[in-house]
């Protein structure tokens, strides 16, 4: 009896044994919301789905796509996603504003990729000659953030800008307009439809210094879930450098299924323009690592927003952000 008994809780406590060694071993889901269909720009991310570097850690991660119909942030705030891609950092010092507890916890992008075109020989071929143009087309967001800073920066006009909808043919028709747009996509379609290489301002590189393509978590779940927010954020830092300098074939390929109108040569056009421009590995990451942030940086960009009526004096800035997941040199041996 007493042999029995010893055997039943020997048999009992292997099976506890096995159970936890499952379950620990099991990969935790979480899903990552991103703000718009995919494409090269979520690269680093569909990178470590596909070379399982997010599996290495312990998270089985499903990309979820944003689009016109789709509010990813919403189902951040509601609790039915994990992580979120955030655009720049005035959503996030909004989110503090507002007492909404969402932190960012990396910036995927250095400089927001936002561009101001020209047509080539118009005299408007440079920055100084820009404010010239007869017209801006922008989109109300443009219009009401980096625009707003142009005008108390640099003097530019505000009853110039016109309504952008999306469409090349106006900017393309008049030689003398200035149009908005990404500096891995605008510019493409411009070439293929207007026949020729529009001149390319990168707002970023005159000041307006927002992180962009954030990582953006819940309070909530770096409090409860710190390791599952560490694997996500190294493991997309990681994915980032793989992406860019190694093979990316494979996260290609999963872009093209979720976005099928994603054709190979935007996605050639725009991993070069992410590489030229330094959207994603440039300045503080040559050292700190893909996703580095700094107070410094976001000090400077708020104080920017607020000199030019975008953002409210005094809101605390820090409250939109950590600096737990970054500066690291995660992912610099993987730069080839």
């Amino acid at each position: 009896m007493v042999y029995m008994t010893l055997l039943l809780r020997s048999s009992v406590a292997l099976a506890a044994v096995l159970a936890f060694g499952t379950q620990a071993s099991a990969a935790e889901s979480v899903t990552f919301g991103t703000n718009w269909l995919a494409q090269p720009e979520h690269g680093g991310f569909y990178q470590s789905v596909a070379d399982g570097t997010y599996a290495a850690c312990g998270l089985d991660v499903t990309i979820a796509q944003g689009g016109p119909q789709v509010n990813n942030r919403a189902l951040l705030l509601a609790g039915k996603i994990e992580f979120h891609m955030g655009g720049n950092m005035l959503e996030a010092f909004s989110a503090v504003e507002q007492e909404i507890p969402v932190r960012v916890v990396a910036a995927s992008f250095q400089k927001e990729p936002q561009v101001l075109m020209t047509h080539p020989g118009q005299g408007l071929d440079t920055w100084e000659d820009l404010k010239n143009a007869e017209q801006f087309i922008l989109g109300d967001a443009g219009f009401q953030s980096y625009y707003q800073y142009m005008i108390t920066e640099y003097g530019f006009d505000a009853s110039k800008r016109v309504p952008y909808t999306f469409n090349p043919a106006p900017f393309i028709a008049n030689p003398k307009s200035a149009q908005q747009g990404y500096i891995t996509s605008e510019p493409f379609a411009v070439e293929r439809e207007g026949g020729f290489k529009p001149n390319l301002f990168l707002v970023a590189d005159h000041g307006f210094d927002t992180y962009s393509t954030t990582i953006e978590t819940m309070q909530a779940t770096i409090d409860e879930k710190p390791e599952v927010v560490k694997c996500f954020v190294e493991g997309s830092i990681k994915g980032w450098y793989n992406y860019l300098y190694g093979d990316n074939s494979a996260a290609n390929a999963l872009i093209q299924k979720d976005n099928p109108d994603m054709t190979d040569e935007q996605i050639a056009f725009s991993i070069d323009k992410l590489k030229e421009y330094g959207i994603v590995d440039s300045g503080d990451t040559e050292t700190m690592g893909i996703g580095a942030m700094t107070d410094e940086r976001m000090a400077s960009f708020y104080d920017k927003m607020v000199k030019s009526g975008v953002a409210k004096d005094g809101i605390d800035i820090k409250a939109s952000y950590t600096l737990d997941y970054v500066n690291q040199g995660i992912g610099l041996d993987l730069k080839k």
